[in-house]
């Protein structure tokens, strides 16, 4: 559990980074918002570009640890969107910023968990090959990450909420009826 003055380091971070951009933010503003001296800082992170690492690491691992129970593939999608939705500034500077790289493998991985874990739901019941889990999972992955980088890419003009929920809603039964296809496929047809 990390102490007080690293929570505090981080809060004070992205509450910045919900009013301006990475490149306009300094370490003298996070100890400045805080009401901690540089040096304090430097004792829990080397640079800014460090920070952003451990918030979505941590973030990441909070996902990867919650939602297993979710019952819905609209659920499991907000669930791995939910971070950037309630912190639209924060995630559009770090996606304009030198971090995107960090932030596209961030989502990469927070994306993948929550659809492998609706199919792990889903294909209950179907006997399933793992090469075709695998596949089902990288389509809907690849989807969701596609939407949040469109959504991020025009400038978030649109509620990621509502165009989920309406892919959700239009394509229901898609998942299902992929499942079902795998089913009746071996595995050699993949090689």
């Amino acid at each position: 559990m990390a102490n007080f003055t690293e929570q505090a380091i981080k809060k004070s971070f992205l509450e910045l980074l919900n009013r301006k951009p990475v490149n306009k933010i300094t370490v003298k503003d996070i100890a400045a918002n805080c009401g901690i001296n540089r040096n304090s800082f430097y004792y829990h992170f080397s640079d800014i570009p460090a920070l952003i690492e451990v918030i979505l690491t941590e973030e990441a691992e909070r996902i990867m640890q919650e939602g297993t129970s979710l019952k819905s593939i609209y659920e499991h999608l907000l669930f791995a969107v939910d971070f950037a939705i309630e912190n639209k500034t924060a995630v559009y500077h770090l996606y304009n910023s030198a971090n995107r790289e960090m932030f596209e493998r961030y989502l990469q991985r927070i994306s993948y968990k929550s659809v492998a874990d609706y199919v792990a739901y889903a294909c209950e019941g179907y006997n399933v090959e793992e090469e075709y889990r695998e596949i089902i999972i990288m389509y809907y992955k690849c989807l969701l990450v596609g939407f949040v980088i469109d959504w991020l890419g025009s400038g978030m003009q649109y509620s990621l909420r509502s165009k989920l929920a309406g892919i959700c809603d239009l394509f229901d039964g898609s998942m299902q009826n992929a499942i079902k296809r795998a089913e009746n496929k071996s595995s050699d047809e993949l090689k």
